[in-house]
């Protein structure tokens, strides 16, 4: 048994939101969302933080975010960029398209896997999961034996999770008998009025359900997972490469290993609340609720 370790997908270029969202201040002594995930992760048998992060933002990452943590927090970083895990002859094509963007969250995971030596969560940096989610993914990582082949995920109600400036995306999650059976990456949902739906690529409007459980990039993994991401993510880089706007998705590798049988993934019960900052206009919220929670003791006025 290992403690496991908390890999922060922090190397976001925030095009929707504006800016760098991952490092936006939003607690009262300056502390963003990743703050407060590091702080609920630490507290619930975390043994180490991995932020991942690129390079043209390490120098304010350190100052701004990791000058704040100072000691308290047990951290290493890695860095995703463009080129990153890229065959040479295929980035060569890939700078001749003009693509700017990395390939998305399993790249970004992948370029971490020399650091993971131990069962491991798996967030989003801009993305709020509540204290209750930290401790059933750490709980159920904790159990893990090195020869497992279970992973896990806390899904979250799909209504809380929209935001009223826009669609988003979300991975929309079949669930039976305690385990993900399937999920789907939807890329356009909306709420308008009280109906909510996605937008297919052909224009076509497909209904969900407010409770639909949806996937917010929450996943616990053991660490034997990560040669098989790597098989997934070079099969995608030889299909997709041309595509500039083509970005590699944990959801849609999680439901690859499912239907391959590499992998259970079981579905945990946390009643854990989510916010997050996928707009500019979605901070105000965002900044209230923390500044409730803090209020209500759930977090300490200065984290670190």
């Amino acid at each position: 048994m290992k403690d496991p370790v908390l890999v922060v997908l922090a190397a976001g270029m925030g095009s929707r939101y504006g800016g760098l969202k991952q490092m936006d201040k939003l607690g009262s002594n300056g502390e963003a969302l990743l703050d407060y995930s590091v702080f609920d992760a630490l507290r619930s048998g975390f043994k180490k933080i991995i932020f991942i992060i690129r390079h043209d933002i390490e120098k304010d990452f350190r100052e701004i975010v990791l000058a704040r943590m100072g000691s308290a927090v047990p951290y290493s970083l890695a860095f995703q960029d463009l080129d990153s895990l890229i065959p040479p002859d295929i980035f060569r094509e890939v700078q001749k398209l003009g693509r700017t963007k990395p390939w998305g969250t399993s790249h970004a995971l992948l370029c971490a896997a020399d650091q993971i030596d131990a069962p491991f969560a798996v967030i989003n940096a801009d993305d709020f999961y509540g204290r209750e989610a930290y401790t059933a993914l750490g709980s159920c990582l904790s159990s893990l034996s090195g020869a497992s082949s279970d992973a896990a995920i806390v899904p979250y109600r799909l209504e809380p999770t929209l935001s009223p400036q826009g669609s988003v995306a979300r991975g929309v999650c079949q669930v039976k008998d305690g385990c993900l059976c399937s999920v789907e990456e939807l890329l356009t949902i909306k709420k308008e009025g009280n109906i909510i739906y996605n937008t297919n690529p052909d224009g076509t409007k497909r209904e969900l359900a407010p409770d639909t459980p949806v996937s917010m990039n929450f996943w616990g993994f053991p660490e034997t997972i990560l040669p098989e991401f790597k098989k997934y993510f070079d099969a995608f880089i030889n299909a997709s490469y041309q595509d500039i706007k083509s970005e590699c998705y944990i959801p849609r590798a999680a439901d690859h290993f499912i239907r391959q049988g590499v992998i259970r993934i079981r579905s945990l019960e946390a009643h854990s609340e989510w916010f997050g900052v996928t707009y500019k206009d979605d901070k105000a919220a965002a900044v209230r609720r923390i500044a409730e929670l803090t209020a209500q003791g759930v977090y300490p006025a200065k984290l670190w």
